[in-house]
């Protein structure tokens, strides 16, 4: 499925709201400054492990120089995050990830149902094989300013966009409010 005209005009990520992990609404202009990756996680992935231990030791070695990771908890591959929020949050806080950056409501990446933002994010970043966001574990890395820099599969490991997320971090931000 591909972008449709139902994709949102917002001009960066900055533009929108989502829910917390206790159902509170977030602006994302509160990360204007700061380079962003945005993942749809899920708990019973074979992909988690390896994922999760890499976020937060990305997490941990970028978060004090304007680097956060935005985790969306989705069930539409496989229902591989089947439990309610209060689960996936205590399974990535848990003794073995030890995750430290903010976990968001569980989302669809994919379909009508689709949240806005990941609208967004598809008509914005693209993919090899059209917009859908085929797996878990897909990343995006937002600049400072809002917009998507690039698409990641759900194959590639955090550890292998380190380089693109210290050039994102190098970048200058000149905050232009209108």
């Amino acid at each position: 499925m591909g972008a449709s005209a139902s994709v949102p005009e917002q001009s960066s990520v900055h533009d929108f709201t989502v829910q917390d992990s206790m159902g509170k609404d977030v602006n994302l202009s509160i990360y204007k400054g700061k380079v962003l990756l945005i993942v749809n996680v899920a708990s019973k992935c074979g992909l988690t492990n390896s994922n999760y231990t890499q976020l937060t030791e990305i997490y941990r070695k970028y978060k004090d120089k304007g680097f956060v990771i935005l985790a969306f908890p989705c069930n539409q591959f496989l229902q591989q995050e089947p439990g309610p929020i209060e689960e996936t949050v205590q399974f990535v806080l848990c003794e073995r990830f030890k995750a430290e950056y903010p976990i968001f409501a569980k989302v669809k990446v994919n379909g009508s149902q689709s949240a806005p933002l990941y609208k967004y994010l598809k008509a914005n970043g693209g993919g090899l094989m059209g917009t859908a966001i085929k797996w878990n574990f897909t990343k995006f890395l937002i600049s400072k300013k809002g917009l998507v820099i690039r698409r990641f599969g759900a194959r590639t490991e955090p550890s292998a966009i380190e380089a693109d997320i210290e050039k994102a971090l190098e970048e200058p931000y000149e905050n232009q409010e209108e």
